[in-house]
């Protein structure tokens, strides 16, 4: 028997790196790819220059999605002027492209699974707002943005801090058990939880760290990277192992 292989849309970012001076270049973290080539499932990247309709065609492509950390997210798309110094280089066009295909795979529950600033968008694209930068308009936060520079140097699988997950939650029954270690490369996250999310998971100063919609075949975001645990945590794995599992499944029965 044909072994299976989902197709997983994952929505890229420009690279501003100048790596090819004054060119701009479409790119992807390979980690992200890597996990759910392991997980038995095909990635499929999804350019920044696609309109309305086209987005539309290649969403009826794919049969799940993975939305990605990266950059921040412009806070118009949450009715708020810029309120901190150190907000990151926006890209309008990842915004709308992100926006838009997870607003398309809430609403025609399709299977999608957001990391980091994909989670952000996730809470952004149905109604809820962000802190901009946790460190100054969080002050008793832990901190969060292992990923700026300091006289320390972490790698990305550095594990910060510890999450707790909420007992009834999918996650936890998931992965079968309410506490994990986590790696923390953020500077934002969830303020005002959209009204159709559910929080499930939390670090210890309070902030969000896993959110899940009711309802919905899939539905996960997670502020922390899963894709740089893989090769070291199995419940990284796991998460992108029933994440293709349930992708799977769903073609299976169509």
């Amino acid at each position: 028997m044909t072994q299976s292989y989902p197709i997983i849309g994952v929505p890229c970012r420009s690279d501003i790196s100048n790596v090819y001076k004054g060119r701009l270049l479409t790119a992807q973290n390979t980690s992200y790819l890597d996990a759910i080539i392991t997980a038995g499932a095909v990635p499929m990247l999804i350019p920044l220059k696609l309109q309305n309709d086209q987005l539309e065609a290649i969403f009826r492509r794919v049969d799940g999605l993975v939305f990605t950390g990266g950059g921040d997210i412009d806070p118009t798309h949450y009715n708020e002027t810029v309120q901190v110094d150190n907000l990151g280089k926006i890209q309008p066009d990842r915004d709308r492209v992100e926006i838009a295909l997870m607003q398309m795979a809430i609403n025609k529950q399709k299977p999608f699974f957001g990391i980091c600033r994909g989670m952000q968008i996730m809470n952004v694209a149905i109604g809820g707002t962000l802190w901009q930068d946790i460190s100054l308009q969080k002050p008793d936060a832990l901190r969060h943005d292992y990923f700026r520079q300091s006289n320390l140097h972490y790698e990305r699988d550095y594990l910060a801090h510890t999450v707790t997950f909420a007992d009834d939650s999918w996650i936890a029954t998931s992965l079968q058990t309410n506490t994990i270690g986590v790696n923390s490369l953020h500077h934002q996250g969830i303020r005002i939880l959209a009204p159709n999310l559910q929080a499930v998971a939390h670090s210890e100063d309070g902030l969000i760290e896993a959110v899940e919609i009711a309802d919905h075949p899939f539905a996960l975001g997670v502020q922390w990277h899963p894709e740089e645990l893989v090769d070291s945590q199995e419940f990284a794995r796991e998460l992108f192992t029933a994440f293709v599992r349930e992708v799977r499944s769903i073609i299976s029965s169509d």
